[in-house]
């Protein structure tokens, strides 16, 4: 049984839609809600802004051959970025806890086998990512 909360508890969620508007209109003003995580959401929308181009070389030189990042639906490179910089600046967050957190904000966008290839691609980006910066 899936647990029932409000997407507005999930931080993952806040930073997805924050980024998924701000990829639409680069002049939006970010604003933050009060949330118990204010910080952290506010740490991983600005840093997986300001580090775009890294977090896309990242990702070109993880998904594997068959990928290329710009082909993808913008939904998934923003969960695919944030999900990144957490990979590369959040090292004290397990490769676990982010995937898990990211799936589960994902089912507010994605249908189930949008989030099964979602899975298999964090869980590869990871295991890339974690292994090259050990």
């Amino acid at each position: 049984m899936r647990t029932s909360y409000s997407p507005k508890n999930n931080p993952r969620v806040i930073i997805i839609q924050k980024l998924y508007g701000k990829s639409f209109n680069d002049e939006e003003k970010l604003v933050f809600p009060k949330h118990r995580f204010k910080k952290f959401i506010k740490d991983v929308v600005a840093g997986t802004i300001e580090r775009d181009e890294i977090l896309i070389e990242e990702l070109d030189k993880n998904l594997g051959s068959q990928f290329r990042f710009d082909s993808l639906d913008k939904l998934f490179q923003v969960i695919l970025k944030s999900a990144t910089y957490e990979f590369l600046y959040k090292p004290n967050v397990s490769i676990k806890i982010i995937i898990k957190e990211y799936l589960n904000a994902s089912n507010f966008f994605l249908d189930d086998s949008q989030t099964k290839y979602l899975n298999a691609l964090l869980d590869n980006i990871a295991k890339k990512i974690r292994i090259n910066n050990a």
